[in-house]
């Protein structure tokens, strides 16, 4: 680990071995053939827009010099989480944008122009209704707006009011090809749902990434989520053969003290890069894309039964426990 303007640099410049790969198979015995640098920027957001996007133009830069193709941001890339309350005056008119001409899909492309890599981003995207979306945006490397994901799933509880401000995402969480890879691009509260990542897996993604926005819950302040989220995440890579990118903030916004712990995980569920809680970081990881074939030779697709499961496609209301956050 080292440090750059501001920023923990943690990186690993070899992906780890591919435990399932054979060294009697002459496929399997030979070294990776399809490799990908990829970076994450973790920080707090700023009330001066100006010193945001800076910040963000230096962790991007930090990333890029530490090899990295492809840099993804955090949740709300450039806004508050102002879904603390669930009556924010104005939220949609103050921190909705455009799709194509707001200004983080502008700053993702001027980053993606300037340093030659794809960038993905976060924001809260303007709907005709009273609610928007919020959305995951990549560009690749010349500036294309490549993939527009809504977020799936919308918590609403106590702090995290979300319902109160986007709709659910109606587009179905999309596999898009970008820089050499397959990618999903769901949002934070859809990482708590296996069925979505095993869909993502299915459609052939080999990366799914998750901008993120999680934190404390200060109506139950002896409960700390983080050691969940975590192995949640890296669970669900493991169980799908795919790498997860988890790229949360840090800081203080009202009553929520962010936790960052942004991660990289590759398909057999190992950490690989892991940010601190409380301080800024850039990640940076070599990933071996053939792992994901590796895996799945071990029949984690092809002895499934999906006639034991469909069940899991009904609209099923268990109801919200007495005692849940936000009761």
């Amino acid at each position: 680990m080292t440090t750059a303007h501001g920023f923990e640099v943690i990186v690993a410049d070899e992906p780890l071995d591919s435990p399932f790969r054979d060294p009697g198979d002459g496929v399997r015995a030979r070294g990776p053939d399809r490799l990908l640098r990829i970076g994450a920027v973790q920080c707090a957001w700023n009330p001066d827009a100006p010193v945001m996007e800076a910040t963000l133009r230096t962790g991007v830069a930090v990333a890029v010099a530490e090899g990295a193709e492809m840099v993804f941001l955090q949740e709300l890339t450039r806004s508050p989480y102002f879904c603390v309350s669930p009556d924010e005056p104005d939220a949609l008119k103050k921190f909705g944008e455009p799709l194509e001409t707001g200004p983080t899909v502008m700053l993702a492309r001027s980053l993606a122009i300037e340093h030659n890599v794809a960038v993905h981003a976060s924001l809260y995207e303007q709907a005709d209704s009273e609610r928007g979306y919020n959305t995951a945006v990549c560009v690749d490397a010349s500036g294309v707006l490549v993939a527009r994901t809504r977020k799936t799933h919308i918590p609403e509880f106590e702090y995290y009011h979300e319902d109160a401000y986007f709709e659910p995402g109606d587009d179905g969480c999309p596999v898009v090809d970008i820089a050499g890879a397959r990618f999903g691009f769901p949002t934070c509260w859809d990482q708590w749902f296996p069925e979505l990542a095993r869909k993502l897996s299915m459609d052939g993604a080999e990366v799914i990434v998750y901008p993120t926005a999680i934190g404390s819950e200060p109506h139950r302040p002896g409960f700390d989520s983080q050691p969940m989220w975590r192995q949640m995440i890296a669970a669900n890579g493991l169980a799908n053969a795919t790498f997860m990118v988890a790229v949360n903030r840090i800081g203080v916004e009202g009553p929520i003290s962010f936790y960052g712990s942004s991660f990289i995980s590759d398909p057999y569920g190992r950490v690989i890069v892991e940010a601190p809680r409380d301080r800024p970081a850039v990640l940076v990881a070599q990933l071996d894309l053939g792992q994901r074939a590796d895996w799945l030779d071990f029949g984690l697709m092809y002895t499934r039964r999906p006639d034991a499961y469909r069940r899991l496609a009904d609209r099923t209301d268990l109801g919200r426990p007495k005692d849940a956050l936000g009761s």
